[in-house]
């Protein structure tokens, strides 16, 4: 099969021809359909973040495909069915699967770190993990709510528990922030959404945003929110990784609110821990989605409530995953689909 193989920081991805997977008890084989394009893997690829398994690995984690082959012990599945396949897969038994938070799983296995991923043919992975896809759900398109759709589910569901008249500012309008634009509104909270693009501001507008700021046109975001609102959001939600943005973000949360980190950065921020404690505030992390999630987050885009296809902005061959993470460093892509 092709693959896109991952080699090390500063060496980037080889299309190689390798073997087709063998499947173990408990396992299927899943005919890729497509892989989402996710800022993460440029991390390992440019910013020098390591992969668990060390190179050479076949990296993509946002997958939807096609059951090809079902290993003993498998009975849920056959053949033919079309899947989402998780980004992160769970051990279902440490002490925080069995409390309910499966996403911070002491054992969890991501594809295309622990594990070879999806930017390939096929790719082999445990049937507990897998859901099936409604045959209503476009299964190409699909791939997206693996990662850029369940991630920011989980961010504004369960950590920044959005409720109807909050107010929200989403740092950050790519395809993770899109959506937690896109679900906070769906939630019922006011949303503020900052991004240093026109372009992905009016993508913003189009997903349901109340109000933009372009975070070049103004010499303090926070001032404007407060403008805004009076005296500061009831959310920030930060889905860039930036530590500027954070603390910034941070800024804009009234007495009383939250912020919600879901970007990744490796650097240190700095905020003021006094007004974390007169102002009551909650800094709350945000990782993944749990497996209990997938299954209402699935019904919602069937039932038109989460636009999907309008979010896959380009496609490309297997061949064509540099160009993919071209127009992203660009900024010209919502979100990106390698179709194999």
């Amino acid at each position: 099969m092709k693959a896109a193989v991952f080699h090390g920081p500063n060496v980037g991805l080889k299309i190689e021809d390798l073997p087709t997977p063998r499947i173990g008890p408990g396992e299927i084989l899943v005919h890729v359909a497509a892989c989402g394009v996710c800022h993460t893997d440029l991390h390992y690829i440019e910013h020098g973040v390591s992969t668990f398994k060390k190179p050479p690995i076949v990296l993509g984690h946002e997958a939807s495909g096609v059951v090809a082959e079902c290993g003993p012990g498998v009975a849920q599945f056959k053949p033919g069915e079309r899947v989402l396949i998780p980004a992160v897969l769970t051990c279902g038994h440490c002490a925080f699967c069995r409390s309910g938070r499966e996403n911070i799983c002491s054992e969890m296995k991501m594809l295309g770190n622990h594990f070879d991923g999806a930017y390939a043919e096929f790719v082999a992975v445990p049937a507990k993990d897998v859901l099936r896809l409604p045959a209503s759900i476009p299964i190409e398109e699909a791939a997206i709510i693996a990662d850029a759709i369940s991630t920011p589910y989980h961010a504004v569901k369960n950590r920044a528990r959005v409720q109807p008249g909050d107010t929200v500012v989403v740092f950050g309008c790519g395809g993770v922030g899109i959506n937690a634009v896109q679900l906070a509104a769906a939630a019922g909270g006011t949303v503020i959404a900052v991004d240093l693009s026109d372009r992905k501001l009016e993508w913003a507008r189009q997903f349901g945003a109340a109000h933009t700021i372009n975070a070049s046109q103004v010499e303090r975001v926070s001032k404007e929110v407060r403008k805004l609102t009076g005296g500061g959001v009831d959310i920030a939600l930060e889905v860039i990784g930036n530590p500027r943005t954070i603390e910034e973000a941070f800024e804009c949360v009234r007495v009383g609110g939250r912020l919600v980190v879901v970007g990744y950065t490796h650097e240190s921020i700095s905020i003021v821990a006094g007004k974390i404690m007169f102002k009551e505030i909650e800094v709350l992390g945000s990782l993944g989605c749990r497996p209990v999630d997938y299954v209402p987050l699935i019904r919602m885009v069937e039932q038109g409530k989460i636009d999907l296809k309008r979010q896959v902005t380009h496609r490309f061959k297997l061949e064509e995953l540099g160009k993919a993470f071209e127009v992203m460093k660009e900024g010209v892509s919502l979100r990106s689909i390698v179709v194999p």
